[in-house]
């Protein structure tokens, strides 16, 4: 994952444009993935698909001919969709199109202008601070032109037509955590998914934040139907967090499966309630569509401090940390897959468990307690009413023992699964 998110760091992105077309090419590499293009000026709900942006170069030059601020060195150099100049301009004219941080001086900040035709750069406030009061040869060498917005997703079928959806933003140009991890991890967890059976269907997608899940959404109505379970994913490869954020349903299996997932883990996860603030999810979970679809990350959007700026590099992320995210959401797959109901088929008093030799069954001396004690509660809730994570979660067990149990109780013709 980190391997691929250092091939990807170079690649200019923004929510258009050639960028896009070659990140998604790199991960086609990977999974095959199903692209698509909307043309701009296309009506989807209330936006309107934008005109596509490219760009070739851009830099300022002093009066001695040196690239003081050069795109070709950093692509955050540039703001986002600025339109195309070639000018020579005095300083007083040049300094309200640039863009520093005062209180982070060392660093280059990320901005855009989408819907808003200006144009600008961004620089260290060194930089800036730096800059004589001299003319300036500047120059972005942009097109912004009728074009199309790029879509692309990749769907693993299961055994049914319900589905869980994973989406990941693909507009950010030299930004690791936010959001080259989102990529990386959802690539890699799609390759695993690929090659084993599974009871739901996936589906992966990778999109322009907003714009693109917008489009989607307005072009799948009929899919997003068959949604059950939903993640967005980004910012998932920093030593902070984890987080997530819950679904606009607030109790939906997925928000009960992460949180179960992250207080069963070593690190100190962080849950939060839905707000109309974030990424894409706050599409998927608007009211015409209200999806189970939550957030997951490390540290929160907008709160590190090298979000959205240059010190989101490479440095930021790590193998180890993205592993972890990895096996987190994992985790809550496999709770996904192996959530159940169950009716106890001899419910009126306990069973003689004994008899069955299950106590002998369940382990060592270490574990045969939660493992006596799981069986119970499983044996008690049965009632065709509880799942196996609802048992999970009011016992205080590891979802992972609990599925063990079940499937031990129903071998031994204890328990029987409702179909829904």
């Amino acid at each position: 994952m980190y391997d691929l998110a250092k091939e990807l760091y170079p690649i200019c992105r923004s929510i258009t444009g050639n960028g896009v077309r070659e990140t998604l090419a790199v991960v086609n590499k990977h999974i095959p993935l199903d692209i698509s293009e909307v043309p701009t000026g296309t009506k989807v709900f209330d936006w309107v698909v934008p005109k596509e942006w490219n760009i070739k170069d851009a830099y300022i030059k002093d009066k001695s001919g040196n690239k003081i601020v050069d795109f070709k060195e950093n692509n955050l150099h540039v703001v986002g969709y600025s339109q195309a100049v070639n000018d020579r301009l005095s300083l007083q004219e040049l300094t309200p199109h640039l863009h520093t941080l005062p209180g982070k001086p060392d660093w280059v900040p990320y901005r855009t202008s989408y819907y808003d035709e200006s144009w600008g750069f961004c620089l260290s406030h060194k930089q800036y601070l730096s800059l004589a009061d001299d003319t300036y040869d500047v120059v972005i060498d942009s097109e912004l032109s009728e074009g199309s917005l790029t879509l692309s997703e990749y769907v693993i079928p299961g055994e049914t037509d319900r589905e869980v959806l994973f989406s990941t933003h693909i507009c950010h140009p030299s930004l690791a955590n936010d959001n080259l991890s989102g990529i990386a991890l959802l690539t890699y967890l799609a390759k695993e998914l690929s090659v084993i059976s599974t009871r739901y269907t996936y589906r992966f997608l990778f999109v322009p934040g907003t714009i693109g899940s917008i489009s989607w959404l307005s072009l799948n109505e009929n899919k997003a139907k068959n949604i059950d379970h939903g993640l967005v994913i980004s910012c998932v490869g920093d030593e902070g967090g984890p987080t997530y954020k819950r679904s606009r349903r607030g109790n939906a299996p997925i928000d009960v499966a992460m949180e179960h997932v992250l207080r069963n883990s070593h690190l100190n996860g962080e849950l939060e309630d839905f707000s109309p603030y974030g990424y894409d999810e706050r599409q998927y979970c608007s009211p015409g569509f209200n999806l189970p679809v939550g957030l997951f990350e490390r540290s929160k959007y907008g709160e590190y401090s090298e979000y959205h700026t240059s010190a989101d590099d490479l440095s930021l992320i790590s193998p180890q940390n993205l592993g972890e995210s990895f096996q987190l959401v994992r985790s809550a797959i496999d709770i996904l897959e192996n959530n159940r109901k169950y009716l106890n088929l001899n419910g009126k008093c306990e069973p003689q468990l004994g008899r069955r030799g299950l106590y002998s069954a369940i382990g060592g001396d270490n574990e045969k307690a939660n493992k006596q004690l799981a069986m119970l509660w499983i044996l008690n809730q049965s009632d065709g009413n509880n799942s196996l994570l609802d048992i999970a979660v009011k016992a205080n067990l590891s979802f992972s023992l609990v599925h063990e149990t079940a499937v031990l109780l129903e071998e031994k013709g204890l328990i029987e699964e409702i179909e829904e």
